[in-house]
């Protein structure tokens, strides 16, 4: 049998989940409806604050990555302040 849970939430809240949810092919109401099981489930509520990077951040640091992986665009490494300011001196 189902029931009617009535909540108050901003406009803007509902109307960007609403859209959240559709966009990933599901009613608001469904997705509510697994946390609720989840939080039956595990007894526990999280909350996070971790943002995602942006796609031209993932590409950048792939690219930074596929560099390590090929020694490439690698400075050596700096271990003292004179060092360091003779390798900016040679820039």
């Amino acid at each position: 049998m189902k029931t009617i849970i009535n909540i108050k939430t901003d406009k803007e809240i509902k109307k960007d989940a609403q859209k959240i949810a559709r966009d990933l092919g599901f009613s608001l109401s469904a997705i509510i409806n697994a946390y609720l099981r989840q939080f039956i489930r595990n007894k526990e509520v999280h909350f996070g604050a971790t943002s995602r990077m942006s796609l031209g951040l993932e590409k950048l640091l792939g690219g930074v990555e596929a560099d390590i992986c090929k020694n490439r665009n690698l400075s050596k490494l700096i271990s003292s302040p004179e060092e360091l300011k003779s390798f900016f001196s040679s820039l």
